[in-house]
């Protein structure tokens, strides 16, 4: 019960770099000597220190760490990337013991940090409170084991299950709402729009009702039909665009070739490719339907306005799921979908 608590602890400091540390995942780890955190830190963003690190450095009296337990809730890893691997910093310091929450799948790691602190004698505990330590990562996971982002499919539809009202662009969700969404878009790697939904909506697709990072913006747009002067084209973050005609980057805009046969698997490979762990699938709704309909999908938010009724526009997507959860937020139900073994 100790270890969970501790591992508990990590987890719960790790949230804190939630859409800030891609394509690294989130960890947390905890110093404990005699019953007592003498140390914690959590890995911040890429390219800085992992947490283990930022847990060594914030303890004041180094000489106790040879009597001190390091909790982490994901192995050490063991390569060297833009910092030195931690398992070789744990055993240069010599803790009395580890404790690990969930083992890495990353080929370069999956196992190798365990055993070099393993062979050095440090006694090692593994896979407390896994499951939590995975729900953690399900973006860094689903993309190292799976080879494909995270996919949150995302919308709101009227009481009646419409988008749009007439074909054209309406206000569905309220203002609670709006910062639960920009809150999503900072949490989240990348978010996807097709061709229609641009020219109709002209979004940036940038965070603002809230502070955080700009997701990567994905344009699925095989004829190249949105101007480039549309706001998804602005300088605010970064573009990858899907396309039948060219390929090329300029500053902040990348346009990707694909072809329309096999689209949704080369579509995976190529976000594989460019180390995107997570994609809100936003709209629109011929979009969305492709994704439900090759059940390539891991959550659902679907957005309700139970006193809107529009009865004419864009048919809301098909989906007959069961709800996990519901979250109210006034007038507007939030439905959260889980696909089962994704």
């Amino acid at each position: 019960m100790e270890d969970e608590f501790y591992i508990k602890r990590c987890i719960e400091i790790a949230q804190k770099a939630l859409g800030k540390t891609y394509p690294n995942p989130l960890v947390g780890s905890v110093i404990v000597h005699n019953g007592k955190i003498i140390g914690e830190g959590y890995h911040h963003r890429a390219g800085e220190n992992h947490a283990e690190i930022n847990a060594i450095n914030s303890v004041k009296d180094k000489s106790l760490i040879p009597e001190s337990t390091i909790y982490v809730s994901l192995e050490p890893c063991a390569h060297y990337g833009k910092t030195p691997p931690c398992s070789l910093k744990i055993k240069e310091l010599g803790f009395k013991k580890v404790v690990i929450g969930a083992m890495d799948s990353h080929d370069k790691v999956n196992g190798k940090g365990k055993k070099i602190i393993q062979d050095s004698g440090i006694e090692v505990i593994s896979e407390i409170l896994e499951k939590e330590c995975i729900e953690l990562n399900k973006r860094f996971f689903t993309y190292h084991e799976k080879k494909r982002p995270y996919i949150i499919l995302k919308w709101a539809e009227s009481e009646d299950g419409f988008l749009d009202k007439n074909f054209k662009p309406y206000s569905i969700s309220n203002s609670l709402v709006n910062q639960y969404v920009h809150q999503l878009r900072a949490d989240e790697h990348a978010i996807l729009v097709g061709t229609q939904t641009t020219l109709n909506d002209n979004p940036s697709l940038t965070v603002r009702n809230i502070k955080g990072n700009n997701p990567v913006r994905i344009l699925i747009d095989f004829d190249l039909k949105v101007p480039n002067n549309f706001n998804i084209y602005n300088s605010e973050a970064k573009i990858l665009v899907f396309n039948s005609i060219k390929e090329s980057s300029e500053e902040n805009i990348h346009f990707i070739k694909i072809t329309k046969d096999n689209f949704l698997e080369n579509l995976m490979n190529a976000l594989y490719k460019e180390q995107i762990q997570s994609v809100i699938i936003e709209g629109g709704g011929f979009t969305l339907q492709q994704f439900i309909n090759a059940n390539l999908w891991d959550e659902a938010i679907v957005i309700k306005n139970e006193n809107l009724k529009l009865e004419n526009g864009t048919k809301a997507p098909k989906f007959e799921y069961k709800v996990d959860k519901t979250k109210h937020f006034r007038d507007n139900n939030i439905s959260l979908f889980k696909l089962k073994n994704s």
